[in-house]
């Protein structure tokens, strides 16, 4: 029987063979390495990881897991995967769903290949799934997981969402057919999603009110998957809350610490920011996940006017919004409380952007004041932290010139031809553009001396790991195919 052991030392190389130097992939700390049957060998052992077999040195093995972060390259939005030292999954939003990718992948995707290639799974199981909150690049790399039409496109068989989070603002049905974010009184929201019995009452022809666009189709295939339904928030009533089964007492503890709740005529409402847009981003999940002295802080996508809110609401409680480690809120936007970063003073943060957008992020104040408001630790002369890392920036793009065009078995007058088109300059390429979000490609052409090939694509994945102590953030460096890694201590 096959043993799981993890990598304990920063780096390490999966060789080809039990003696030679040939590399087959580069390890990172903490990855989980499944050891195969039969004798060291010059002090190597047979292994599977990351999907692939080779040889790894027996010395760099050891028994202890991690707590795992992955910051997934989903583009323009986000998807963050977390796996805890017990093996629990919790993924927090997907990206949009990949047909309206231009390179046709999510979160999803990631996910399959986590539990397909690396850990030889069949079936997908998630703890927790949760979307921060009702846009489309959230949620729509969620629905690739659930939706049946697009499931086929998976390596696994089986999916198995054990729980479905969402913030409780939700996308609701006008008389006109547009959709909104509900009624407003008193500067609340007050029509808020809850779990299932809401969801199905809401799914309903004519329901008042009824749950509008692709939010609802995916939330129907939720419920037609049976996934347990719940809404979080923190709870001004109560305090400060846990996700369930990360409560205190478990290694990994994850606090909910947004949207803030309160009570009007003893109903749960939501702080209304003024617009849809404000609303959907402004009231957002908002989380800190604990695992020793390590913070992680993961914060959807909070604007200026929801970051002052909080801030307001957690008056002589501040610290609980510090963190070594924090998801940058909406892809580096500028609509951002420099006091909230100041707040926070992470030693490390992420942004999550894509290249195809509108928005232009992330923004060069936003980045600097990361910089600005974040921990500073120096060492031997050297700036350690703070560190900011970008999704966007990560990613790579190998490009080709095409001079050739092949066609093989083209029938004209009863035979076959292959045609070769080899003048770039009258050869016209057909192509749709796809653009992150967009329903529908437009159609373009361009003649082949001006078209590039994509000839390799490297995601920007950042890594997070950390043992509550010590915390590694890593991203792949596209040229050697190595890692390329940062680390400090924690500082609580």
């Amino acid at each position: 029987m096959a043993i799981i052991k993890y990598l304990k030392t920063d780096t390490a190389r999966l060789f080809e063979d039990n003696s030679s130097d040939k590399v087959v992939t580069e390890l990172l700390w903490g990855d989980r390495i499944e050891v195969l049957p039969g004798n060291p060998s010059n002090g190597r052992v047979a292994a599977k990881a990351r999907g692939q077999h080779g040889f790894v040195k027996e010395s760099e093995l050891c028994d202890e897991s991690l707590l795992e972060i992955y910051f997934i390259d989903v583009g323009q939005g986000d998807g963050v995967l977390i796996i805890t030292p017990e093996g629990k999954h919790i993924l927090i939003d997907g990206g949009y769903n990949r047909k309206v990718q231009p390179h046709e992948k999510s979160a999803a995707d990631f996910v399959d290949w986590k539990f397909f290639k690396d850990y030889g799974l069949k079936k997908i199981t998630l703890d927790c799934m949760i979307s921060s909150h009702c846009d489309a690049d959230h949620y729509g790399g969620l629905w690739d997981l659930v939706n049946p039409s697009v499931k086929n496109e998976l390596d696994c068989d089986d999916v198995e969402i054990k729980n479905f989070y969402h913030a409780g603002v939700s996308w609701w049905k006008k008389a006109s057919g547009e959709k909104y974010v509900g009624t407003s009184e008193d500067g609340y929201l007050t029509d808020l999603l809850e779990g299932n019995a809401s969801v199905v009452k809401g799914l309903q022809p004519g329901a008042k009110p009824e749950l509008a666009g692709n939010w609802a189709k995916f939330l129907e295939c939720l419920t037609d998957a049976n996934v347990k339904i719940s809404r979080l928030s923190y709870k001004l009533s109560k305090g400060i809350g846990y996700l369930p089964g990360f409560e205190q007492g478990n290694r990994v503890t994850v606090k909910i610490l947004g949207p803030v709740e309160s009570e009007l005529n003893g109903k749960p409402v939501l702080k209304d920011f003024g617009n849809d847009s404000k609303n959907t981003n402004g009231n957002s999940l908002f989380f800190r996940a604990d695992y020793g002295r390590s913070r992680i802080l993961l914060a959807g996508d909070l604007n200026k006017v929801s970051q002052q809110y909080i801030l307001d609401n957690f008056k002589g409680n501040r610290l609980e919004l510090s963190a070594d480690v924090a998801k940058s809120c909406h892809h580096g936007s500028d609509d951002c409380s420099y006091d909230f970063l100041e707040t926070i003073h992470a030693s490390a943060s992420i942004i999550s952007s894509g290249d195809d957008e509108t928005h232009s992020h992330p923004r060069p104040n936003i980045v600097a004041a990361l910089g600005l408001t974040g921990y500073k630790r120096i060492d031997n002369d050297e700036l350690i932290t703070p560190l900011v890392f970008c999704t966007e920036i990560s990613r790579s793009v190998k490009m080709g010139n095409p001079y050739q065009v092949d066609y093989l078995g083209y029938t004209f007058q009863d035979q076959n031809l292959d045609i070769k088109l080899v003048d770039e300059t009258k050869t016209d390429v057909s192509y749709k553009r796809i653009v992150s979000g967009g329903l529908n490609p437009s159609k373009r052409s361009k003649m082949m001396n001006r078209i590039k090939i994509i000839d390799g694509l490297v995601y920007g994945l950042v890594n997070v790991r950390t043992d509550g102590n010590k915390i590694l953030c890593a991203t792949l460096n596209e040229g050697k195919s190595t890692w390329e890694i940062k680390k400090f201590t924690s500082r609580f």
